[in-house]
């Protein structure tokens, strides 16, 4: 039996939404009845989209004039969900402002928070969670048995997003109560890391290293192989805490999900926290110099060799073919 309403966090990327709002749009179309987003900002330059993958409804919290989104967007939900508008179910992207939102919603309304949540489904009227646990080990089932609405912070890759036929959103103005000192709090400037080629999270092929590389001049090897396949370069946390590369490009448990067509990971044995993260690539390519790594337990393909001698032998026979 589907759900009546679900709301779904609208998170943005610039003026687009965000890749993981998208894939919550598209399960809880799957899932409810009636779906509608609520986000923050111009909401015009989302309502197609939003309306496309699912949305009847975009809400939003207007311009927050430099404030952050978490105390106005949760303050707002909570107001319509106090008068009285009480959906089955928050599904909110894990992303910095999801869990923003998340954290401060559950505080106002006093609800509990499932979080982490990998996969989920409709079972007698309710919602069943799925949470990876002890590295992506095993999975944990769960449920609210609490009134509604229950709030879902839902990790990003859990499912496909997928157009629907749907016209734009309608769009709706919440309005935001006061917020006192939780409002006071506001960005002077912000940086957007400059990069080349697709997004991490995004990319159809990933190129990551690890601790095999030997040392952090060797990435640029990643970063090569990475733009001849037309990829993205990630990395490992062991390189990430070692200052070789920037935090945007860890890939675990810690770090971005990926679910690339083709997985390349180079120097890196297989930590349980760094498989959480790609495993579910649809082609894994393991390279190293250890035959028992545990990365090439879950590898299509595994290359036993120095990545130092592999990668240099691949980029030249790449090149060669172009």
């Amino acid at each position: 039996m589907a759900l009546e309403k679900i709301w779904v966090l609208v998170d943005r990327t610039g003026d687009k939404v965000a890749t993981a709002s998208l894939e919550l749009l598209t399960k809880a179309r799957e899932l409810a009845t009636t779906v509608e987003g609520f986000t923050w900002g111009d909401a015009s330059t989302l309502a197609e989209e939003a309306g496309r993958y699912g949305a009847g409804v975009l809400h939003t919290v207007g311009d927050l004039a430099g404030g952050l989104p978490g105390p106005a967007v949760a303050a707002a939900a909570a107001a319509r969900i106090g008068a009285g508008e009480v959906p089955d179910a928050v599904f909110i992207p894990q992303s910095y402002n999801g869990r923003d939102v998340a954290g401060r919603l559950s505080a106002r309304i006093d609800r509990p928070v499932l979080t982490n949540i990998v996969n989920l489904a409709a079972s007698d009227g309710s919602l069943v969670t799925e949470h990876a646990i002890f590295g992506g080990t095993e999975i944990l089932n769960a449920r609210f048995t609490a009134e509604p609405p229950g709030i879902y912070v839902i990790r990003a890759k859990s499912f496909a997003a997928e157009p629907g036929s749907g016209g734009a959103a309608a769009l709706d103005t919440w309005q935001i109560p006061d917020l006192g000192a939780t409002g006071a709090a506001r960005v002077l400037s912000s940086h957007v890391e400059e990069t080349e080629g697709p997004k991490l999270d995004e990319a159809a092929v990933v190129v990551s290293g690890g601790r095999g590389l030997g040392d952090a001049d060797s990435y640029r090897l990643i970063e090569e192989l990475a733009k001849l396949l037309k990829g993205a370069p990630g990395a490992s946390r062991a390189i990430v805490d070692a200052g070789w590369v920037p935090y945007s490009h860890q890939v675990g448990q810690t770090g971005k999900t990926v679910k690339p067509t083709v997985y390349i990971a180079a120097g890196i044995s297989g930590a349980t926290q760094h498989m959480v993260g790609m495993k579910s690539s649809k082609n894994i390519i393991a390279i190293n110099k250890d035959q028992e790594a545990p990365i090439f337990s879950i590898a299509d393909l595994g290359v036993v060799g120095d990545v130092k001698k592999v990668l240099p032998q691949l980029i030249e026979a790449l090149k060669a073919r172009s």
